[in-house]
């Protein structure tokens, strides 16, 4: 079954975008299966360096399809901005695909993100404030717009002075702000649908036909295991499913179709917003991955929290989402240290706990118990296979790879498309 599902394994920002243009030329569809512009890929290609935020990254590859399934949440203007700034550098993006049944966000949803996270105050979750939240609340509640709607204005209409019957009082009782206008919000929307009409299709007959004829499909994960909605460090997550059993009800493929779940590892630890982080660093190392690994997130443009690997981590991710192979990314920025630690365990209020704990308040007292493996201070950018990294970058992968519990496949030692080594083929 030529699937795979390519996907975040720590906290998002692993480098997905470098893997899945790794595999772009090779696979014919590339799909986004959940999450929406608050998602961010930074792709290099020979010189040039692309910024993507809710476009999948196939869509660099000339000869991929790239496709939004209808478990991504779409805001309009974003796309269309997207979809410019790559049309103004000569990509060309007539192949795009949309699902119908991908939801939009609503200018509506983005106040509504915006006010409640000022509301909480010191208790914010730290969202992106783009209304991804929002907008898969008012799926869950069946009060969301569909790209579908954009085709019939009585149906649209319906559904926006649904969704904002109750919305406006919150807005206007609550946090004190005016009312939404039912009429302006439908017409900036239907405002949107004749540009956007020649990308809509039924993406889970285009993928599922696709497959029965031996094309080779690989679904795209935005953030990482760790914000999953059901299995990350809740309630500091994303709205959504970037574990690989959303990739099935984000794209609408079964699970017996999918041959290969890969995931993204980056070689330290780094998350952005707020929330539990148990090998975060505060001091002079911790400054120095940031600076060195150009750590600020790509849509948010907040600097990213900086740590250590963590091993346990990595085998809960493992675990939840079935892997078969990592790709451990930004092995380059490791080296200069004379010894490198790498969390192994947890300390508990006294106990080594060596998997991740399900509680809540157990994994917000987690202290990492660190091993140190010797560093290297070779370059290692132009190493074009295993055997031309230092014998001290070779251990510290062959450690990482028996603690996570799956074989890294590729590993990427620079920003660029061909900064990588590839150990085994993912296809």
């Amino acid at each position: 079954m030529p699937a795979l599902v390519l996907l975040g394994a720590q906290w998002g920002d692993e480098g997905k975008g470098k893997a899945t243009d790794l595999l772009g030329g090779s696979v014919d569809y590339v799909v986004r299966y959940q999450g929406g512009n608050n998602a961010g890929h930074t792709v290099v290609v020979g010189d040039q360096k692309y910024a993507l935020h809710l476009l999948p990254s196939g869509i660099l590859s000339p000869g991929c399809t790239p496709v939004i399934g209808n478990g991504v949440v779409v805001d309009p203007s974003v796309l269309f901005s997207e979809l410019n700034g790559l049309n103004d550098r000569g990509v060309d993006t007539s192949k795009l695909l949309i699902s119908g049944n991908a939801h939009i966000i609503t200018p509506y949803n983005v106040t509504v993100d915006k006010v409640t996270e000022r509301f909480l105050g010191k208790r914010k979750i730290g969202t992106t404030g783009r209304g991804i939240g929002p907008t898969y609340a008012d799926k869950i509640n069946r009060v969301g717009i569909r790209i579908q709607d954009l085709y019939d204005e009585s149906i649209l209409t319906q559904k926006v002075e649904a969704a904002l019957d109750g919305k406006n009082q919150l807005l206007t009782k609550v946090f004190n702000r005016r009312a939404i206008e039912v009429g302006q919000v439908v017409e900036e929307l239907l405002g949107y649908a004749d540009r956007l009409k020649p990308y809509v299709a039924d993406t889970v007959l285009v993928l599922n036909q696709a497959l029965e004829q031996d094309k080779v499909v690989l679904f795209e994960g935005g953030q990482g295991t760790l914000l999953d909605i059901d299995h990350g460090t809740y309630p500091f997550v994303t709205s959504s499913n970037p574990t690989a059993g959303g990739a099935c009800t984000g794209a609408g493929v079964g699970p017996t179709k999918i041959s290969r779940v890969i995931g993204i590892l980056k070689a330290y630890t780094t998350r952005v917003g707020s929330g539990p982080f148990p090998t975060e660093l505060f001091d002079e190392d911790g400054d120095a991955l940031r600076r060195i690994g150009g750590e600020r997130g790509v849509t948010t443009g907040r600097d990213r929290r900086c740590g250590w690997f963590d091993a346990v981590i990595a085998r809960y991710a493992t675990r939840v989402n079935g892997l078969t192979d990592f790709f451990l990314t930004k092995l380059d920025i490791l080296t200069g240290w004379e010894q490198i630690p790498v969390c192994v365990a947890y300390e508990i209020d006294g106990r080594r706990v060596e998997e991740l704990p399900y509680s809540q308040t157990d994994f917000h007292h987690a202290k990492p118990v660190y091993e140190y493996l010797p560093g290297w201070s070779e370059d290692i950018t132009k190493a074009k296979s295993f055997s031309d990294l230092p014998k001290n970058a070779q251990d510290y992968v062959k450690a990482l790879e028996e603690m996570s519990g799956a074989p890294i496949s590729a590993i990427g030692v620079g920003p660029g498309r061909d900064e990588t080594i590839e150990i085994n083929s993912f296809l």
